[in-house]
């Protein structure tokens, strides 16, 4: 079989749960009842769908990106409800990888299984719903390291007394232990790890993309007390932005700044707005809610995860609506905020027209992002926004209304 060369991926993740679908017999799943295998993606190169069988849930036109790697794979699939569209052909999810999250799958699909690179999390600021805190004027984005840390801890119980260690096993076969501590009873252990190549590919990212949006760039760790994790990560980012970006910053006239986690929570609570905030993986999981929550609302914010090597991933930052899910399958009407998920959408077609060099595709996403925004400021909105906003009377819409009069204002720009 002659070699496939690997293009960028559009990965769009959807806010439902990993592994709940109506059964064929049209009840509603029930916990700890077998579960068939969802079907995740079928179809032609340019319509992946999702669902099962013949009835898919989402059809969209969405070619791979573009721009070969310098290298040849041959890629697999997998991932949670996510659309994993390579250029040449859309291929089946192995069952294997079922109930995986987004950001796994992609790490599957690319060589060697790392997806180095950061997480961009940025709220969708609309008229009629304003921060909870009153000094933000502009939108803060959150930089997610996308790897490591507790996501990929080992953890172990501890049923009594005993000696815990951490023991490092070099290929020479030289041993290096370092005491964690001496249990006198039960307890838990955790051990996490990084590596010094995706903490770099992090910086990067994160200088390449103040540089491009033209934003002040914040870091902060706890290196006062984590002297080695976290102080790798202080040092290897200044270390990159003295050699690669420090001119550069200077002549945009933007600044890199580095401080302890909880100072840089403390100024950002005070602050204007308008920059972005690096944190490593966990620290970026729950700044990022708070963040999109104070702005107004978990689904009123963009995520896209930039790889160095030219990777991109786009999806609903907020992850899974369980609840509302459970009642759309017993029937019952849900007002279901979808812009998050729009808005992956549009965030994926607008790269692929910036890659292609199509600008009416970027003008489509521009559009239908515009739409959302409209419906929204002209009073129409769901439950979550309509219990915040300064507008008066809003009208709550359900899911599909919702939709629907986006899908109005879209159509009447476009005409």
């Amino acid at each position: 079989m002659a070699d496939r060369r690997l293009a960028h991926v559009a990965v769009v993740r959807l806010p439902f749960p990993n592994t709940l679908h109506r059964p064929r017999d049209g009840r509603a799943p029930a916990h700890g009842r077998e579960r068939e295998p969802r079907r995740f993606l079928q179809g032609t190169p340019c319509e992946p769908r999702f669902g099962d069988g013949d009835q898919p849930l989402v059809r969209r036109t969405l070619h791979g990106f573009a721009q070969p790697l310098p290298h040849s794979a041959p890629p697999s699939c997998g991932g949670t409800l996510a659309a994993l569209v390579e250029r040449g052909g859309s291929r089946r999810i192995p069952r294997a990888l079922v109930g995986r999250s987004a950001a796994d799958a992609a790490a599957r699909l690319l060589p060697g299984g790392v997806l180095d690179g950061t997480v961009f999390r940025a709220p969708i600021v609309v008229k009629g719903i304003e921060p909870n805190v009153k000094t933000w004027e502009k939108p803060i984005t959150i930089a997610r390291h996308a790897y490591g840390d507790v996501y990929k801890a080992s953890e172990m119980k501890v049923p009594g007394p005993g000696k815990a260690e951490l023991v490092f096993t070099a290929e020479d076969g030289t041993i290096v232990r370092e005491l964690i501590h001496n249990f006198t009873g039960a307890g838990v252990l955790q051990g996490q790890h990084n590596l010094d190549d995706s903490i770099e590919s992090f910086a990067h990212s994160c200088f390449k993309y103040a540089l491009d949006t033209k934003q002040d760039l914040w870091f902060a760790t706890k290196d006062t007390i984590s002297k080695k994790y976290d102080h790798t990560f202080k040092d290897i980012f200044q270390d990159v932005f003295e050699k690669n970006y420090k001119d550069a910053f200077e002549k945009a006239g933007i600044e890199y700044f580095y401080t302890l986690i909880d100072d840089a929570v403390a100024r950002v609570m005070k602050s204007k707005g308008g920059f972005i905030w690096a944190c490593k993986n966990y620290d970026g999981d729950v700044m990022s809610d708070m963040i999109s929550s104070a702005f107004g609302s978990l689904a009123m914010m963009t995520s896209v995860l930039v790889s160095p090597h030219g990777y991109y991933e786009y999806e609903a930052a907020h992850g899974t609506v369980q609840r509302h899910y459970y009642k759309h399958l017993k029937g019952e009407e849900t007002s279901t905020n979808s812009v998050a998920t729009i808005f992956a959408w549009t965030g994926a077609l607008r790269k692929r027209g910036e890659l292609d060099k199509n600008q009416a595709l970027c003008d489509f996403a521009d559009k239908l992002e515009a739409a959302c925004l409209k419906t929204i400021e002209s009073g129409k909105m769901t439950k979550d926004l309509a219990l915040i906003t300064t507008i008066e009377n809003p009208v709550v819409l359900n899911s599909e209304n919702f939709i629907k009069a986006i899908r109005t204002e879209l159509e009447a720009s476009l005409s």
